[in-house]
């Protein structure tokens, strides 16, 4: 029982596996850096950001009824380069005040 629902939270809101949701959050987080304009970072914090922002972005698609588990490496993508904008958006706003 534990176990399966520990492969649940740990599991991709889409279909693609971790590795794949590191190079594409990755590369999703330096493309929504240049878009946001938030400055000069490393990889690490743009792997960071796209991961977070794509991994958040999914799980609202999910509540809003969007089919994420049908989603491929594009869709992958774009979810997290929305969920990373919308993140960096937002630690700007926060680092402002």
């Amino acid at each position: 029982m534990a176990l399966s629902h520990l492969a649940v939270v740990l599991s991709t809101p889409t279909s693609v596996s971790w590795l794949g949701y590191i190079l594409i959050g990755g590369i999703a987080g330096w493309f929504a850096n240049r878009i946001i304009s938030g400055g000069p970072s490393g990889i690490l914090l743009n792997i960071a950001i796209g991961v977070i922002g794509g991994y958040l972005g999914g799980m609202l698609l999910e509540w809003f009824g969007v089919d994420v588990d049908a989603g491929r490496r594009w869709f992958t993508f774009f979810v997290a380069l929305g969920g990373a904008i919308v993140l960096l958006w937002i630690v700007g706003l926060v680092r402002r005040r």
